[in-house]
């Protein structure tokens, strides 16, 4: 009978302390990803196009997990995972980045290692196939933590990378985007939803959906990392450059803290330090995973930005906020359990 007791008192105290903070137990994930945050609703999303990034998301978390469970580190399951959305003409990454002003691709990407905080970036490049392999030969080939242009295209052909011509790039889609924006384009360009005053110029992208592709991952020997790619804005120009590529802004992995990958308009993330404000909040005061995601992403709203983000710690506890009416985003745990969900929580 004393056992019994004892039993059923260990039990409540164990629910009692669920309940205080709030926080039952959660599966463990090893590999969570993003295909960008934006206006994305059901009424917009015919069943088809639906099903196809169902399709691509859930292709590009089997292939990391794959890695992940082959013992390779979470790094490769980064890159290899990213890859995947980058060779879809569905994201903005890749072969579906969008057009400049100027009619071409420019993209740009990051990867950083929470073990060793080695990071490599690439930024404006516009013939290297998979610019998230260009980042990962930065951090293990380069010295450097980001190239950019045509100094970062020659490292990637030395680093016997893929190399393609930039027409390779060009889907009717995106071509048809940039037409559209074109027919209003002003020398006062900003995303539409938002103001921006008078005289400054920037950026207009009209559809307000933001494509970029990220990923976030734990491994075996408990190492995490990050990384994101983008082809930016629609009429971006002035060979602007947005937040992820920026080490700390719109990608960041700290094996103390957490592996983040943030999407939305750059220009937000950059301001707030994103990424690295998240990973801070966590080391300095240390609060939770959830607590500190909310927050940026709460702070990003109040600068005025809009966007999203996917954050994984060392303990596999994953976070998923965003702002804005959808985010293509997905997990996958270490049985191999897959949640895919691109809108708003109802």
């Amino acid at each position: 009978m004393k056992k019994l007791l004892l039993c059923c008192l260990m039990l409540s105290l164990k629910a009692v302390c669920y309940a205080e903070e709030g926080t039952p137990p959660q599966e463990r994930y090893i590999l969570v990803i993003h295909g960008g945050a934006g206006t994305i609703t059901k009424q917009n999303m015919t069943p088809e196009k639906e099903a196809a990034y169902t399709a691509v998301l859930k292709e590009a978390l089997i292939t990391g997990y794959k890695l992940l469970k082959a013992g390779k580190s979470s790094v490769d399951a980064v890159e290899a995972t990213i890859k995947v959305m980058e060779d879809s003409p569905l994201f903005n990454a890749g072969k579906g980045a969008v057009f400049t002003h100027d009619g071409k691709n420019e993209m740009d990407a990051a990867i950083m290692n929470g073990k060793s905080l080695q990071a490599g970036a690439v930024a404006g490049v516009t013939t290297v196939k998979n610019p998230i392999a260009a980042a990962k030969a930065v951090m293990e080939k380069s010295e450097h933590v980001m190239l950019a242009g045509r100094g970062a295209e020659q490292f990637a052909k030395d680093a016997g990378l893929e190399i393609v011509d930039p027409k390779y790039f060009w889907t009717q889609e995106r071509w048809d985007a940039l037409q559209k924006v074109l027919k209003t384009d002003s020398t006062r360009t900003k995303p539409e939803h938002s103001y921006t005053p008078a005289g400054k110029l920037g950026i207009e992208n009209v559809d307000n959906k933001f494509g970029t592709v990220g990923a976030v991952a734990l491994d075996r020997n408990g190492n995490l990392a990050a990384g994101t790619s983008t082809g930016g804005m629609t009429n971006k120009k002035y060979g602007r450059i947005g937040d992820s590529p920026i080490i700390g802004a719109g990608t960041y992995a700290n094996n103390k803290t957490a592996a983040v990958s943030c999407t939305g308009w750059g220009e937000y993330y950059i301001r707030d330090v994103a990424a690295y404000d998240l990973s801070a909040m966590m080391e300095y005061k240390g609060i939770s995973l959830d607590l500190a995601a909310k927050t940026v992403i709460e702070k990003i709203g109040i600068l005025g930005g809009s966007g999203g983000l996917i954050a994984l710690d060392q303990a596999g506890h994953a976070v998923m906020p965003f702002n804005t009416e959808g985010m293509y985003r997905g997990t996958i745990t270490e049985d191999g359990q897959i949640d895919i969900e691109i809108y708003k929580p109802q």
